[in-house]
């Protein structure tokens, strides 16, 4: 290797390392605003209740008081209103797509920016039992019918092996005529199922404007009867990412919830039988778990990570 090349390489570590301080001293800054507009609107609210009260409690309003409580009213809503920035400018993007961020650094940055929120639970399943419900798209009417109010699944539009899993993707319709999910999203729209490996699986759904909701679901078995599920959630939605987060969680551990007793159903049904003779394989809906069965079935009957294995 040449001079030159050593020269170049050491040159883009540095420029590489410039960059991503220089990303992080952005992101301090940002937070720190953030931080002093947070604080500032108790602030503005103590104020303003202040004054209020000292108008009020005798029963007369001066034209000074009249001011003094426009004046705070105003400087209240301005504070709201110039509330700062929560991620880089994106008047930055055209830097960033030509290269101000190399590719990898660009990703990073876009998924911890979107990642909403984060659950782990520990479940006295077997890690089967967690599997075949994650890629079995029938339990999306059965299991959660209350809390996505009789979604139903017209079709399989899209299904795909890949070397270490697999991608399905199928059409849902809001049956039900009140449901909420109608407020913000089309009533028939194209969800994604992948199986990346035989412990994580994603589920993407469209939500409007090409704006989507991913979920990742990570298992890892513990012993023949329990295994740990972690739960991470994606969006790149335009809301208040705060009020966002409440409502992801709320319905993270409402989905959870309605999953015990069908977890615990599996358990008692003797899930190896199942996984053994592939009974619900025939099934288009139950193509990724076929697949699943394909590439890693021997491997868990081995491992004995099923309920009956013991």
């Amino acid at each position: 290797m040449s001079f030159n090349s050593i020269e170049n390489e050491s040159g883009a570590t540095n420029q590489d390392s410039r960059l991503s301080l220089e990303i992080e001293l952005a992101m301090f800054i940002i937070r720190l605003k953030n931080g002093i507009w947070l604080v500032g609107i108790p602030s503005w609210l103590f104020g303003l209740t202040d004054r209020s009260l000292a108008a009020f409690a005798d029963g007369y309003i001066s034209a000074l008081e009249v001011f003094q409580l426009f004046t705070t009213s105003f400087f209240f809503l301005s504070w709201l209103y110039l509330r700062p920035e929560t991620t880089l400018d994106p008047d930055n993007a055209d830097n960033i797509q030509s290269g101000y961020l190399c590719p990898t650094q660009s990703n990073k940055f876009e998924l911890k920016r979107r990642h909403m929120i984060s659950q782990e639970y520990i479940l006295p399943f077997p890690y089967l039992c967690q599997i075949y419900h994650l890629l079995n798209l029938k339990h999306l009417e059965s299991v959660h019918k209350f809390s996505l109010n009789h979604l139903k699944i017209i079709n399989i539009s899209y299904f795909q092996p890949t070397p270490i899993g697999g991608i399905i993707k199928f059409h849902t319709i809001l049956d039900s005529p009140i449901n909420p999910l109608r407020i913000w999203r089309q009533p028939i729209v194209e969800v994604d199922l992948i199986l990346h490996t035989p412990y994580t699986v994603e589920l993407s759904i469209p939500v409007y404007n090409n704006k989507r909701i991913i979920v990742i679901f990570q298992t890892l078995p513990l012993n023949h009867r329990e295994h740990q599920l972690f739960i991470d959630i994606y969006s790149d939605l335009d809301w208040p990412k705060p009020l966002l987060q409440v409502a992801l969680h709320f319905a993270s551990c409402l989905t959870l919830f309605e999953d015990l007793p069908y977890l615990q159903a599996l358990t008692e049904r003797n899930i190896e039988k199942l996984f053994k003779l592939n009974l619900a394989a025939n099934h288009e809906t139950m193509l990724l778990f076929k697949r699943f069965v394909e590439l890693y079935g021997a491997g868990v009957e081995n491992q004995k990570l099923i309920s009956g294995g013991e």
